[in-house]
C-alpha cells in the first residue's frame, strides 16, 4: 500500500469556499467513485494558514496511476475541475509508504 498526501495552497479567506465547492457540486463524488479509499481530508487551523490536505490509499504505483487517469479522462471531472482550481495557488503531491507495523486502509 502507499498513501498520497496532497496539499493545496488556496487563497487567503477562501477556505470554506474550496471545501464548500469539492463537496457540493461534485468534485468529493468523482473522487471517491475513481481514486477510491480516502484516509482523510483536512484543512489547517494552526501553521502555515488556507492549506487543504488530502490522503488517499492505493495498493501500488500502478493503482494510483491508473486511478487518476481515469479521474482526469472524465468528462464531469473535466467540467468540474476548473471550479476548484480557480481556488488553488499552488500544490504538492507526495507519495507516502507505510511502515511495516502501521495499520492498512
Amino acid at each position: 500500500m502507499i498513501v498520497e498526501q496532497r496539499t493545496y495552497r488556496v487563497r487567503a479567506g477562501t477556505v470554506r469556499d474550496y471545501l464548500h465547492t469539492y463537496e457540493h457540486e461534485g468534485g468529493l463524488a468523482l473522487q471517491r467513485q475513481h481514486l477510491g479509499r480516502m484516509i482523510g481530508y483536512f484543512h489547517t487551523e494552526f501553521g502555515p494558514l488556507n492549506e487543504i490536505v488530502h490522503l488517499w490509499a492505493y495498493d501500488d504505483l500502478a493503482d494510483r496511476d491508473r486511478r487518476r487517469a481515469a479521474l482526469s479522462a472524465d468528462p464531469q471531472w473535466q467540467a468540474y475541475a476548473p471550479k476548484i482550481f480557480r481556488f488553488i495557488e499552488t500544490q504538492e503531491s507526495k507519495l507516502l509508504k507505510p511502515a511495516a507495523f502501521s495499520p492498512n486502509y
